[in-house]
């Protein structure tokens, strides 16, 4: 009988359910790093760049959905609205239908170029024992951030003409600039990752997370966010730079990200109340998203307009998110 309590798979609910469970306000993630890769392509035919796009836009709901299946001890607890918490859908049909989302998505890249098959499924293996991180101090926002550093290299490597040894090519500027790039996005999602646990520390106490303000206390964990937050800034700096061609845009949209990301710091530095942690949480997305938006301008000013729309769907989604208190 408990089976029919949950949404058929075939119905509206189910997919509006999905949807929340997706966290649509942070699709923007996995899109904005797959756009830094996309931009780094010099020989940009649209229809490649725009089906490369949605998979990697749409990577991180999927990917959220997925671990969200196991994880559900400490979700409850911190996070009761959920669909899968109030038991609208079911563990197994959010697991199946992640995995087929993202199985759906990696042949689309993979269609674009077959090497992008082998990142695809690490990504893959990395969400499926990313729990098992997460409840050790030391794994989890490393082991996020990795899976996250994939999506612009396979944005990159949406170009069939481009090689991984291309990438790894550091002697060669363009490729160093993408380098720089792509540790930018580690560290800046990094930052997302540990200052999103300070929302969570009750919950991840009494289900045995083992996270950094958990082991270690409020303070040094803000410091240890204040670090991956610098790290983020002076290399996303130096990405533009090695780009070799600034523009007013990429440095105004660039002083922003860096401005917010202050702000935020010096917020969770200022409080000791988890319940209020959601509002320097949702400014480091902000600046996240902002620091790939100034390395895309940098490469490709003729996005501008794309990247204004795309930001203000961001703000959008965040704002009408179901829960004010979670990001």
């Amino acid at each position: 009988m408990a089976k029919n309590r949950y949404a058929s798979i075939f119905s509206i609910a189910f997919w509006k359910a999905f949807w929340l469970t997706m966290r649509p306000y942070l699709i923007f993630v996995s899109g904005a790093a797959g756009l830094v890769g996309l931009s780094f392509i010099e020989d940009s035919r649209i229809f490649r760049i725009f089906l490369g796009f949605i998979p990697l836009f749409l990577s991180y709901g999927l990917g959220q959905a997925l671990t969200d299946c196991f994880q559900m001890d400490t979700d409850a607890l911190s996070s009761p609205y959920r669909p899968l918490i109030r038991g609208v859908i079911s563990r197994k049909q959010v697991l199946c239908v992640s995995l087929v989302g993202l199985t759906l998505a990696i042949l689309i890249l993979t269609y674009l170029n077959p090497v992008i098959l082998v990142f695809g499924v690490l990504a893959v293996v990395g969400l499926l024992s990313y729990t098992t991180l997460k409840r050790t101090w030391w794994g989890g926002p490393l082991w996020n951030s990795w899976i996250v550093a994939l999506l612009p290299v396979m944005g990159r490597l949406v170009d069939r003409e481009y090689s991984v040894r291309q990438i790894l090519n550091l002697e060669d500027s363009p490729s160093f600039a993408f380098f720089l790039a792509v540790l930018a996005i580690f560290f800046g999602y990094a930052n997302f990752v540990v200052m999103g646990y300070f929302k969570d520390i009750s919950a991840d106490k009494k289900t045995g997370y083992r996270t950094f303000p958990v082991v270690f206390g409020w303070v040094p964990a803000a410091v240890y966010s204040d670090l991956v937050a610098i790290s983020a800034a002076i290399l996303t700096g130096w990405a533009m730079l090695s780009i070799g061609t600034l523009n007013i845009f990429g440095v105004v949209i660039f002083v922003a990200a860096l401005v917010i990301n202050a702000y935020a710091q010096v917020k969770i530095h200022q409080t000791r109340d988890e319940k209020k942690a959601h509002s320097p949480i949702a400014n480091v997305v902000r600046s996240f998203i902002l620091y790939c938006a100034a390395i895309v301008i940098t490469l490709k000013i003729h996005w501008l307009v794309f990247i204004v729309f795309f930001y203000f769907l961001f703000e959008l989604a965040l704002k009408f998110r179901p829960e004010k208190t979670q990001v």
